[in-house]
């Protein structure tokens, strides 16, 4: 009788092994982590632009460019544990949950106080909507060891 094999567990300091990210591809990340990042940093200061998502966007894109890169990143104390979530999990921690629709509807009343039209905190609002449920949408709490595949 053949068993069966029995699922890989992974440590938590041992990034996933997964398919290596082709070189050609790897300025692209590069570029990508860098976009995001600068978008993350400007949405600090913009009314009605998601820095959460940007960010955690930033820093897969980061660990995709270099393999060096990703495991300086996978152990570094302030950056691992959102890493380590996303890439085994797909978690988004609750407290970046609260705090990135708390911003968003922050930053939505402050545009809507400024402005005497109704239209772009409209368009704002339909922008951030998707976003924030999405973000919502995310599991706060790891539910296996297993890595999402």
């Amino acid at each position: 009788m053949i068993e069966p094999a029995s699922p890989r567990v992974y440590e938590p300091n041992e990034p996933p092994k997964g398919t290596p990210t082709p070189k050609w591809m790897c300025p692209f990340f590069m570029g990508l982590g860098l976009v995001s990042t600068a978008l993350g940093i400007i949405g600090v200061f913009v009314p009605g632009l998601p820095t959460t998502i940007f960010l955690i966007i930033a820093l897969w894109a980061f660990s995709r460019s270099s393999d060096r890169l990703k495991l300086w990143l996978w152990d570094h104390p302030n950056f691992g544990p959102g890493l380590r979530a996303w890439h085994l999990h797909r978690v988004i921690p609750k407290r970046a949950k609260i705090s990135a629709v708390v911003v968003m509807l922050l930053s939505l009343a402050l545009l809507t106080a400024l402005r005497q039209s109704w239209a772009l905190p409209a368009i704002v609002a339909v922008v951030m909507l998707p976003i924030a449920i999405w973000i919502c949408m995310r599991r706060s709490e790891p539910v296996t060891d297993q890595p999402v595949a």
